[in-house]
């Protein structure tokens, strides 16, 4: 018997997720004058491929490709190669991080906000609705 429904695993998984794309916006951020640095990205197509896992389809026929994925992460972080913005290699665009890191930030309150309400609707079950 599961205590938590999906929703729980889900919002975990997607904090999961932001706080490593802010872990990677922040080191950005932090190289923006590193000679030679590269952007580095979290990928969110992961995510999909890792949730093909769950489906449950029926194969009819032997030569049917299966429905799974062994991706150990939901995510990867790829790093941005073959652009320059800066003299010294650098291909680190500082408005474009910041503005990264901002939808990053009101995605991740909004996951915290919504699991604390999860948890405030459990609350007041076990306390009775009172």
């Amino acid at each position: 018997m599961k205590l938590f429904s999906e929703t729980f695993t889900l919002l975990e998984n997607s904090l999961n997720y932001t706080t490593a794309k802010n872990r990677s916006i922040s080191n950005n951020i932090a190289n923006v004058d590193t000679p030679g640095y590269k952007v580095k990205d979290v990928v969110f197509k992961q995510v999909l491929d890792g949730e093909m896992n769950n489906l449950e389809a029926k194969r009819t026929n032997s030569r049917h490709f299966p429905f799974t994925n062994e991706a150990n992460s939901p995510y990867t972080t790829v790093t941005k190669q073959g652009t320059t913005y800066n003299h010294n290699g650098n291909n680190v665009d500082i408005d474009k991080e910041m503005n990264e890191l901002a939808k990053n930030q009101i995605l991740y309150q909004a996951l915290v906000d919504r699991m604390g309400g999860k948890f405030r609707s459990l609350e007041n079950v076990l306390k009775g609705g009172n």
